[in-house]
């Protein structure tokens, strides 16, 4: 599925440097949660349910993803 998100408001986090590696995310109307790379702002983003994004902010939240 294609979604138009060309007059979607992004935003990255305020930690984030000037040419850093970084993600920008939107609200979306519907409860979505649009994700894309700040470098690479015409390119494809990755979009979630309301309970995917929550699920995953809780697994980041508790450790999930931390390296070893």
């Amino acid at each position: 599925m294609t979604r138009d998100l060309s007059c979607t408001i992004w935003h990255k986090s305020s930690y984030s440097q000037s040419g850093g590696d970084c993600v920008e995310v939107a609200h979306l109307d519907d409860g979505g949660v649009g994700v894309r790379d700040s470098k690479n702002t015409s390119g494809p983003a990755l979009v979630f349910a309301p309970g995917e994004w929550d699920a995953f902010t809780a697994d980041l939240q508790n450790g999930e993803f931390d390296r070893p």
